[in-house]
């Protein structure tokens, strides 16, 4: 199982720069940004753009897979968000995974705020299936991000992973069978919560486990390189 992190990306510096080339410094596998135009319930937060951060990161690191976690369809016209995803795979190829969304409720104020229409459930599971097919064509994984039927049932269709965020090992492991699983969600604790936190996920079948930004990140690669070493890891490695 392959280890990455989210980047912190909900203030006006640069710092989740250095926490890009810090992750890949420390062994990581990939470094995520969210794609919201402030965080979850506090407009007047600041919150970087995702895309010009995608960028800038893939100027700054070598190694590492990077992507938007996830990137939510309506925001900018569908074939916007096609090239979008298509120009980051040029400046760093073979890199990219392109976490893909629909948003829901919660995200829904971020639209009306600034005029931009919150489609019908329905009408953003088509978009999206629509970009995520141009996406895959090009060659660069996807990752539906959800943990509805309606979520599941896409994924499959398109041969794409599902992203289950906070989703449990055993909700993991029932959609084994169905598609590539990967999981995100916060982690507490030390060293050695972290690595049974990831054993678990890893035991589950996903192939990838994106935490977070941490309390530290250090805690997270040594969490990592554990699980690896006691032979936990399976599917991406």
């Amino acid at each position: 199982m392959r280890v990455g992190v989210t980047l912190p990306t909900f203030r006006d510096d640069t710092l989740a720069l250095d926490a890009a080339r810090r992750a890949e410094d420390l062994g990581l596998d990939g470094v995520f940004v969210f794609d919201h135009l402030w965080p979850l319930g506090s407009p007047g937060r600041p919150a970087l753009s995702a895309f010009p951060m995608l960028g800038a990161i893939a100027a700054v690191t070598r190694r590492v897979s990077f992507g938007p976690l996830v990137a939510r369809v309506g925001l900018v016209p569908d074939e916007i968000l096609v090239a979008e995803l298509l120009s980051l795979d040029r400046m760093a190829p073979g890199r990219l995974i392109a976490g893909l969304g629909t948003g829901d409720s919660k995200s829904a104020a971020e639209n009306l705020a600034f005029g931009i229409p919150f489609d019908p459930p329905d009408q953003r599971r088509l978009a999206l299936r629509a970009c995520a097919r141009h996406v895959l064509r090009a060659g660069i994984p996807v990752w539906v991000g959800g943990g509805s039927l309606s979520t599941v049932e896409l994924a499959v269709e398109l041969d794409a992973a599902v992203n289950l965020w906070e989703g449990q090992p055993a909700a993991l492991a029932g959609l084994l069978a169905r598609c590539e699983v990967t999981w995100a969600g916060p982690v507490a604790g030390e060293v050695p919560e972290i690595a049974q936190w990831l054993q678990e996920v890893a035991g589950a079948g996903a192939t990838w486990a994106v935490c977070a930004w941490p309390e530290s990140i250090e805690a997270v690669a040594e969490a990592a390189a554990f699980v690896r070493g006691s032979g936990g890891s399976q599917g991406g490695d």
